[in-house]
């Protein structure tokens, strides 16, 4: 299996198919033990809520490479072929700005948090881990996004990774 494929086709799928069975078997500890034991773990819903955060924020650069992001084409769509490039690049650049500012902004404040020292309640880890999911977020995006214009610039098709990786 080649590396370089699997980093660009499957790598945001396979950090939210490991997030999911890592928070569907907390979950599912957590219900059971509260069933039977009547009790149940402390840090369960905390870490299953710092999952679900990363999943979200990975979840974002998935939907840019397949361009599953909602947006309105409809304007779009009435101009000619070649205004209709311009205009995607139009918003594929102002969405790398954006991008690029989440991914800046997420630095700082991951910094910041850094430096406070501050744990998480339950599991008593640093809360710079579960806010690093926003910078990593932006990061990954902008790469997807840089995917996304070098297919318009090289009239490629964009790739939506459903094809099997051989």
């Amino acid at each position: 299996m080649n590396l370089k494929l699997l980093f660009d086709k499957r790598l945001e799928e396979s950090v939210l198919v490991l997030t999911m069975a890592v928070m569907v078997l907390i979950m599912f500890v957590q219900s059971t033990s509260r069933y039977v034991t009547g009790t149940s773990f402390s840090w369960g819903s905390e870490l299953a809520q710092y999952l679900h955060i990363w999943q979200i924020w990975i979840g974002a650069s998935l939907a840019v490479r397949v361009q599953a992001h909602v947006r309105v084409d409809v304007f779009i769509n009435l101009l000619p072929p070649k205004m209709r490039r311009y205009m995607n690049l139009l918003g594929l650049l102002c969405w790398f700005f954006f991008a690029g500012f989440l991914a800046y902004e997420g630095s700082k404040y991951v910094m910041e948090v850094l430096a406070t020292g501050q744990t998480s309640p339950s599991l008593h880890v640093p809360m710079w881990i579960p806010y690093l999911a926003i910078p990593i977020g932006g990061s990954l995006m902008i790469i997807r996004l840089i995917q996304q214009f070098y297919f318009i610039f090289t009239n490629k098709e964009i790739q939506s990774g459903t094809e099997e990786i051989k």
